[in-house]
């Protein structure tokens, strides 16, 4: 995996401005929940979370952008480095932001090792997740330049050249939806550490399934369902730690379905719109339900039904580059005319319904 440094340093900054957006958001939320209930307790809790987010997120980025760049003339192995360097400047950030707070009289000198040992529990799988999110993103994006200058080089012939179009139309939609879900869900996490740690630990978990996935799945236009419905669990589950009982899903998919082929990350976002704008809008949440059925008892495709009890919208006022608009156009890149996506109300739940190939 090979990465070009000249655009992951803005890749690196973007992730730095969005990690400190996710903490001023996060002591925001924890303010207006009453958790730091004086001016002084939440001055305190933001210069700390600012203080190791920016030490530890920028040391990291330092160190990473310089090695990287060096490998990257090697055209070494860029996920193996980023691990290693993950393993290496983490405690090293850590240890240099709690010294810090320290010597500025933000957090106190007793058990100075076991105040670090604690934060490097908690910073350790952070810093794995978010920097292996990193890579993939920046993995897809590069392929998708990589394609580019082939198209132009090379002057391939008219078949050849619409295959290759397609494909990087295929890569770049999907460098657009893996990061967008990945910043959606940290805010989810942050909160979470400050009040259940173990509970923080297991959707670290659950996203990194969701991440290891977007990368094995990277070089594929299509997945099994099963797969997917996988995926739509985890993210679920991660849901499920920020919306508490709002949130009430089901899923029903019958085994015979279970190997129908669909674009990665397609269902998930989906089920993630429903949750988005069906459920967190309403007081009293809401139920989701994914249904899958053959279409009109017909083997040939697949109808998967993604319902929610939340207002409803109509397909044509989805603005152009909205995820639903992506994913329209994902399914006619894959499927053509054999695929669709419809949006009706039906027994008081708004319906998306996604239609594809059995195959």
């Amino acid at each position: 995996m090979y990465l070009r440094v000249s655009s992951a340093r803005s890749r690196w900054g973007f992730v730095l401005i969005v990690t400190n957006l996710a903490v001023l958001t996060v002591m925001f939320v924890l303010l207006a929940a009453g958790e730091l209930r004086t001016t002084s307790d939440f001055l305190h809790s933001l210069a700390y979370s600012l203080i190791f987010a920016n030490l530890t997120g920028a040391l990291t980025m330092l160190v990473l952008s310089a090695v990287l760049e060096k490998i990257a003339r090697r055209r070494g192995p860029m996920l193996l480095y980023m691990i290693l360097g993950i393993v290496v400047i983490t405690p090293l950030g850590c240890l240099a932001a709690l010294a810090l707070l320290v010597a500025i009289h933000l957090a106190p000198s007793a058990q100075f090792w076991s105040q670090y040992l604690h934060i490097l529990r908690i910073a350790t799988p952070l810093g794995f997740v978010f920097g292996l999110g990193s890579v993939a993103y920046s993995s897809l994006a590069t392929r998708l330049e990589i394609t580019q200058l082939q198209l132009r080089e090379k002057e391939l012939a008219e078949e050849r050249t619409r295959k290759l179009a397609a494909e990087a139309r295929l890569r770049s939609l999907e460098s657009w939806i893996h990061p967008h879900f990945l910043f959606n869900t940290l805010n989810s996490i942050s909160a979470l550490i400050a009040v259940d740690p173990v509970r923080a630990e297991q959707i670290v978990g659950r996203l990194a399934i969701l991440l290891r996935a977007s990368l094995d799945s990277g070089s594929h236009s299509l997945i099994p369902l099963r797969q997917e419905i996988e995926l739509v669990e985890s993210y679920l589950d991660i849901e499920r730690a920020r919306l508490g009982p709002k949130l009430h899903a089901a899923i029903d998919v019958p085994a015979a379905l279970a190997e129908t082929p669909v674009p990665p990350m397609s269902l998930q976002s989906l089920v993630e719109n429903a949750v988005k704008y069906g459920i967190t809008p309403q007081p009293e949440g809401g139920q989701i339900r994914v249904i899958a059925a053959e279409q009109n008892g017909s083997h040939r495709s697949v109808r998967i039904d993604v319902r929610d009890s939340g207002p409803g919208f109509e397909l044509a006022s989805i603005p152009a580059g909205h995820g639903l608009d992506k994913l329209v156009q994902r399914l006619d890149a894959l499927f053509g005319k054999a695929a669709g996506l419809n949006v009706v109300r039906r027994d008081g739940f708004s319906v998306v319904e996604m239609v594809v190939p059995r195959r």
